[in-house]
């Protein structure tokens, strides 16, 4: 049988591969899309949507799937720590004003079930052994069924949607990432049976000493607890997870007052190996979306949103010229460009969170002023949920008030200047990485297997 012909084919059928093949389906394309889970299914994965993640559900058209499997609107974020809770509404993004918490298994089913209704044709319960390759660029994958029989797909594109250990990022040889920093937190999280209805509007989150947790509202009348303990806290060896996850728990006050009268439902999933990173994630006849090409801690929430937002983006910035492989290889650096400028900021961000430290003295002077100060309240939710950038609420005014009453409030001097001189190097740090990415562009596109495979011959 010869191969088949399509289009785009898409490897990984998730939330980045869905909403890519949304977009091209939409756009009149031919799409394929191949993934090795049966839907529904799980997935280790935290999933906060902010307002601009729920957004984009519209925008794809798989809001109202989405809502009808019952996760509650978020429509207040609280902070708390250091004895100071922040509690703010959230801004309207583009006319949605509500955060929701949806279990995986939901929504993966719900996107899949929008990208087919949009036209992709999807397959189940097949995996990608190989990208194709034709004079230097990306023409398809060969791929196995479950039952072991191989197949070729021939496309214009090939998209990676993959996930972290990508097998189209492997394949055209961009695994090592050019910008990396490895993360100071693990993740364990759970389901409860909530008992807490007052709550159930509200998406929480508690610092003391050195972990972080949080309390998500989600669907089926349950809420995700999510721990992020520092890397050498996390729950190690056999029959240790559940224990250590519930004492951790209770060394969050606030979140074990949360969590009274409510019943852990099934297994803990935790994972102690991340790091952020972007990756080098569009080449002649390939891109990478989601997390295959870029990853950001979860101690933010950002993934499912940039999945969506960048699936999405690529799609309709790319359908009109897949004929053209010219002008298709210089959208897709485009896009690339993009999404690094979108992504750089609030990557920062997220790496300041996750080191896995206590509260600095600017941290806790932040959360005093934002308790006492609405309009800082709900600037501190906006950057979370991307409507404002951090530098926008972090002003250099503010970072020199915030440092003033750390020196005034902290009882020894010395440990608010040393907060003061990180916060220091790490502005002027960030500033540069920004300005050099905007100046410099992107990273150059390492040789891909085929490439190497052709210079090795001919040499």
């Amino acid at each position: 049988m010869g191969a088949a012909q399509t289009d785009v084919v898409i490897v990984g059928t998730r939330c980045a591969g869905t909403a890519t093949a949304i977009a091209f389906a939409r756009a009149g394309r031919r799409v394929i899309g191949l993934d090795s889970a049966s839907f529904p299914s799980e997935t280790l994965s935290t999933h906060l949507l902010w307002s601009s993640g729920v957004f984009e559900l519209r925008q794809l058209g798989a809001l109202e799937r989405v809502r009808a499997l019952g996760a509650p609107p978020l429509t207040t974020g609280m902070a708390a720590g250091a004895g100071h809770t922040v509690a703010a509404p959230f801004t309207p993004y583009g006319g949605i004003d509500h955060s929701m918490c949806v279990r995986r298994v939901g929504l993966d089913a719900a996107l899949v079930d929008t990208a087919r209704a949009a036209g992709a044709e999807l397959r189940e319960q097949v995996r990608v052994d190989e990208v194709l390759w034709e004079n230097g660029r990306a023409c398809g994958v060969r791929y196995h069924d479950r039952g072991g029989a191989s197949h070729e797909i021939r496309a214009r594109l090939v998209v990676g949607a993959d996930g972290r250990r990508s097998t189209v990022a492997e394949q055209v040889g961009t695994t090592e990432p050019y910008r990396r920093s490895p993360s100071g937190r693990a993740c364990c999280y759970g389901y409860w049976e909530d008992t807490g209805e007052a709550d159930r509007s509200i998406a929480a989150q508690w610092r003391a000493g050195r972990l972080l947790g949080t309390a998500f509202p989600c669907d089926d009348g349950l809420v995700l607890c999510l721990i992020q303990p520092p890397v050498e806290l996390a729950p190690r060896g056999v029959g240790r997870a559940e224990q250590s996850y519930r004492e951790m728990i209770a060394e969050i006050p606030g979140l074990a007052t949360r969590l009274t009268g409510c019943t852990l439902r099934g297994r803990i999933r935790s994972t102690a190996d991340i790091a952020s990173y972007f990756r080098r994630s569009t080449g002649p006849g390939w891109a990478l979306p989601g997390d295959a090409g870029h990853f950001k801690d979860p101690v933010t929430a950002q993934g499912i949103r940039d999945a969506l937002r960048y699936g999405r983006l690529l799609g309709e910035s790319t359908a009109a010229v897949l004929d053209d492989p010219i002008a298709l290889d210089r959208r897709l650096a485009e896009w690339e460009l993009r999404r690094e400028t979108d992504c750089l900021e609030i990557y920062q961000y997220t790496n300041r969170l996750a080191r896995g430290t206590e509260m600095n003295p600017l941290e806790i002077e932040l959360y005093r002023e934002a308790a006492a100060d609405p309009k800082l309240a709900v600037a501190v939710m906006e950057t979370i949920s991307r409507v404002r950038a951090p530098r926008h609420m972090l002003t250099p005014p503010r970072q020199l008030l915030l440092a003033t009453r750390a020196l005034r409030h902290t009882p020894d001097p010395r440990t608010a200047l040393s907060a003061i001189t990180l916060e220091a190097r790490d502005t002027l740090t960030e500033l540069y990485e920004r300005t050099r990415a905007h100046h410099s562009g992107l990273a150059p596109i390492p040789a891909t297997s085929a490439e190497s495979l052709a210079v090795e011959m001919n040499s």
